[in-house]
């Protein structure tokens, strides 16, 4: 029997294809990046030909890396961006529009319409989520609104819309599957986390019509078939879940109080709370971690959504570095950031402040500032805003962490890694496979095709995986002047945009 598994990992910035055997060591592996569309500010958008050429492209290109054939893979496990939405004609297959990326603010306004008319609490209660332009809702109505006949042709059933997940699937499959997971299906703002069904009430509200709606299957599940065209072999589709998800089962925090960190172009922390969702108190949002086995598994999720994109406008929009690996260097050269924060609220701040209208800000600058400090302030904004994260965490969950798993690109910078422990006060560990996302889906990809003798995730027996851990050596004093100073920079951010 085939065993090794192929993890498509869709992120923002590129699209990755690795491919695993079942004791999780990577075979091969492929990226490729495509661009980034800025129609105007606050605006975010992606050609979806380019999100299914590149990922077509980089699963090709791992498997000729070691002369693979469809017969070699078990099954295809899908992660993906989160949120990003996608309309496209269900006759020609074309997309009506660019994807509305995540990041996206353009709907900005229809959120605070929502809110002034009384909606927040009951879409809170029903997705676990606040309103806001992050969540795919309020896109998918702009399109419809903006587009010139896309309203009529949606109404006449001709419309479909699907988050990156299902733009691949119904691509993979050509056509034949229109379908998503539960755990992208809990990030439309449209899904009831509770009775696991599109709301009827929440698309009267936002006048979307269910027929343009993907099916939602667990995260575990055969979804159906790769087309022979594409590896010379049907292959299964045996996993989908959001990136964030995915990362969090591929960490293997199984257990109820488990968290994860993953450093990508966002940050963004989950807690597994088991079987019972957690309200949240302190502006995290309550999600859907995975569906697996008949049961599905909550989680509380905090989001920062400038990561490791701030540390890609250093190197693209600003010039201060050739590649995002130097800034662990540079950050090192200084002893501090000689007084300077810099909070990357380039689209706005996420949990616990949301903040929407908040923009980058930099401040404590003074004539001996240098390139060196100013690069190790962006670093450690990234610490800064996790540990704001994952002290609203605590607070919702009752208990104070000790340790949390990471991974994602910028937890390859032990600079980061140290402060990040530092500030948290809490051990930071890093597992010998950082890529954590794409381990995720193939986790669940390798579940629904039989890969391991037994059921759930007790069925999973991967070899021990060495940790790097990071323990925290700063004072109570330090620590806590530093947060001081963070927490002024936020008002900082915040203000210039109140003001205005």
């Amino acid at each position: 029997m085939a065993d090794l598994i192929m993890a498509f990992d869709q992120g923002t910035t590129s699209s990755r294809c690795i491919i695993f055997d079942k004791n999780a060591n990577i075979i091969s592996t492929a990226q490729k990046e495509f661009p980034q569309i800025y129609p105007q500010a606050g605006w975010v958008e992606h050609d979806p030909a380019d999100i299914w050429s590149g990922q077509i492209a980089v699963a090709a290109e791992a498997m000729a890396k070691r002369g693979l054939s469809a017969k070699d893979i078990a099954a295809i496990g899908i992660t993906n961006q989160r949120e990003t939405t996608i309309v496209w004609n269900r006759i020609t297959g074309e997309p009506i529009a660019n994807a509305v990326v995540w990041q996206c603010r353009r709907t900005a306004g229809i959120c605070e319409e929502l809110k002034a008319q009384g909606y927040a609490d009951s879409i809170r209660a029903k997705t676990g989520l606040p309103i806001d332009a992050y969540f795919s809702g309020t896109k998918i109505k702009w399109l419809l609104d903006n587009i010139p006949g896309a309203r009529a042709a949606a109404e006449q059933g001709d419309l479909l819309f699907g988050t990156v997940d299902t733009w691949l699937i119904w691509k993979l499959t050509k056509g034949k599957v229109h379908a998503s997971d539960v755990t992208n299906a809990s990030r439309t703002m449209l899904f009831n986390i509770h009775t696991l069904d599109w709301d009827d009430e929440l698309l009267a509200t936002l006048s979307i019509p269910r027929c343009m709606l993907p099916d939602v299957k667990p995260s575990s599940h055969i979804y159906g078939y790769a087309d022979a065209g594409f590896f010379g072999g049907e292959i299964p589709i045996g996993g989908v879940a959001g990136d964030q998800q995915a990362a969090l089962f591929g960490q293997q925090c199984y257990a109820p109080g488990t968290v994860k960190n993953t450093y990508g172009t966002g940050c963004f922390i989950l807690m597994n709370t088991g079987e019972t969702p957690i309200a949240s108190r302190n502006g995290l949002l309550t999600t859907i971690a995975w569906g697996l086995d008949g049961t599905v598994t909550y989680a509380l999720e905090g989001s920062v959504f400038i990561a490791g994109a701030a540390m890609q406008w250093l190197r693209d929009g600003m010039g201060l570095l050739t590649s995002a690996a130097e800034s662990e260097a540079l950050a090192q050269s200084v002893p501090d950031t000689d007084g300077v924060y810099f909070v990357p609220a380039f689209v706005g701040l996420g949990a616990p402040h949301w903040e929407p209208d908040a923009r980058g800000m930099a401040v404590g600058l003074t004539r001996g500032t240098t390139k060196a400090h100013f690069v190790r302030a962006a670093l450690e904004s990234l610490a800064y805003q996790s540990h704001d994260v994952i002290r609203a965490m605590e607070a919702d969950a009752g208990l104070t962490l000790s340790r949390i798993a990471v991974d994602g690109g910028a937890c390859a910078n032990s600079f980061l890694m140290q402060f990040q422990a530092d500030i948290l006060n809490a051990e930071v560990a890093r597992p010998r496979i950082i890529e954590s996302t794409a381990l995720g889906a193939m986790l669940l990809a390798g579940l629904a095709a039989g890969v391991w003798n037994g059921r759930g995730t007790a069925a999973i027996h991967l070899p021990e995986s060495a940790d790097t851990v990071f323990r925290p050596a700063m004072t109570a004093d330090v620590r806590e002047g530093l947060l001081k100073g963070w927490r002024r920079a936020v008002r900082c951010a915040v203000a210039w945009a109140k003001e205005a």
